[in-house]
């Protein structure tokens, strides 16, 4: 659905939009109801592959049911602002017809700097979504038999510095928080990290100069 706005485009609206499409994460803008009301270029293309996520007489829905009412239920939230998302977890795991998983995020709209973005879009929440790849890559076995990890540790680590906190790798798991936390643990305490910021580094100290070579040319 392309940026079909009911009040007078500003140039300030104008130039968000085009901020929106040049991100490479899906999102949509959405109203209470689960209107959908705008969806950058990334988010587009979720929509036409029609595995994870689709628009239905102008609403936006998940192929899976249960993700759907889920949706709803934010969109609705988000009419009384952060808290109300807060409470809900943030991280909505959706799995693909195809079984691959993605992440999704909303963000109320309703209050603060946010207030004048939605309003310009009829929106009150907006709806990030990417997909979460979670591969190894050649160089992690050199991580895993270093610090002696579990390839569950392994995979959670890897995870971490991909998605960035312990909510969106339990929704992309599959798995509880308190399942992620236990294995967060026990990285600290086989890398000697101190914080999950620290995991970055150890995985870029990892990752081997010539992984680019063959696909430069």
């Amino acid at each position: 659905m392309n940026a079909l706005l009911p009040l007078p485009m500003s140039v300030e609206a104008a130039t968000f939009a085009a901020t929106l499409d040049g991100l490479d994460v899906g999102l949509y803008l959405v109203a209470s109801d689960a209107r959908l009301v705008h969806a950058n270029t990334a988010g587009q293309a979720i929509l036409d592959a029609c595995n994870v996520l689709l628009e239905i007489r102008g609403h936006l829905m998940a192929c899976d049911p249960s993700v759907s009412q889920t949706l709803r239920q934010v969109f609705a939230a988000s009419r009384h602002g952060d808290p109300a998302l807060r409470a809900g977890g943030g991280a909505i795991p959706m799995i693909g017809l195809d079984g691959q998983r993605y992440v999704a995020h909303a963000l109320p709209l309703v209050s603060g700097r946010r207030r004048g973005a939605g309003a310009a879009y009829s929106a009150v929440a907006a709806l990030f979504v990417r997909k979460a790849t979670l591969t190894i890559p050649p160089h992690s076995e050199a991580l895993r038999n270093t610090f002696k990890l579990t390839p569950t540790e392994l995979r959670v680590l890897l995870a971490i510095v991909e998605l960035g906190n312990i909510p969106e790798v339990a929704a992309a798991l599959g798995v509880a928080g308190s399942t992620v936390r236990t294995h967060v643990r026990h990285l600290f305490e086989k890398t000697g990290a101190s914080r999950q910021a620290d995991f970055v580094k150890l995985v870029a100290g990892y990752a081997t100069p010539l992984r680019d070579i063959g696909g430069s040319r």
